[in-house]
């Protein structure tokens, strides 16, 4: 693996490449959130109503009228619940399964560059052989270190800008996971202006359509693979 120097992609061109491979698949966007969500909220409203959570809800709500101390407090309470933390786990458990789902965008990706056929099983990629496990592996190492940088919100967006490229490069050149993140943190230093804007681009494109056509969210909601394999594409080459 080498990275295309000296040239440096264009920010104007990784963004146009990435709306390309959006706007290709939509149909494909669509079965993706439709999947996700449907086993999301599936799983969620069961264990929401096993463990109590809308009625802790309520109890929020109450102490909210009574100030931000009661809430606070409150709030704090039903952190510590222990029904609170299996749904919690609950949660974890199903975006774990889940995120396999992702890798399948590659995949089509790859096969519109190759201009191959595109098949609706192209999106359970993920879920092949042993590789499934891999990529759950890799999910659960990456959300356990997301979840303690996340209060501070700068350490979370670098911990995703280091780790963005870490599931194409398993994916498509087989790296191991610290592998991976080595290529990924030297992609970074040298295209941090170019990563950073997209991952920004990204980010709000992905919840715009939720914002502004609610169930256009099922369209955009995926867009993050796009962007992601563009930025791959335009910064990795897979010669040896």
């Amino acid at each position: 693996m080498q990275n295309k120097y000296p040239q440096k992609p264009g920010i104007d061109f990784i963004l146009k490449q990435a709306f390309f491979y959006w706007n290709k698949t939509l149909i494909f966007q669509l079965m993706f959130s439709i999947m996700y969500f449907g086993i999301f909220l599936t799983v969620f409203f069961i264990f929401a109503g096993k463990y109590g959570i809308w009625e802790q809800n309520q109890e929020l709500i109450a102490a909210m009228k009574q100030g931000t101390e009661a809430y606070m407090e409150k709030l704090v309470e039903i952190s510590a619940n222990e029904n609170t933390q299996k749904m919690s786990l609950a949660i974890m458990l199903t975006t774990t399964f889940l995120y396999p789902l992702n890798l399948g965008f590659f995949q089509i990706f790859r096969k519109i560059d190759l201009n191959e056929k595109l098949e609706l099983g192209d999106l359970l990629v993920g879920y092949n052989g042993l590789n499934f496990f891999r990529y759950i592996g890799y999910y659960v190492f990456w959300f356990f270190i997301f979840r303690f940088t996340v209060p501070t919100v700068f350490l979370a967006v670098i911990w995703v800008c280091v780790t963005l490229f870490v599931a194409p490069l398993m994916f498509f050149m087989d790296k191991r996971i610290f592998e991976a993140i080595s290529l990924n943190f030297k992609a970074l230093k040298v295209y941090f202006i170019e990563i950073f804007v997209c991952v920004l681009v990204a980010f709000f494109f992905k919840y715009l359509g939720f914002v502004l056509f609610l169930i256009g969210g099922l369209f955009t909601f995926p867009f993050w693979n796009a962007m992601i394999y563009s930025l791959y594409k335009s910064i990795f080459s897979e010669k040896n």
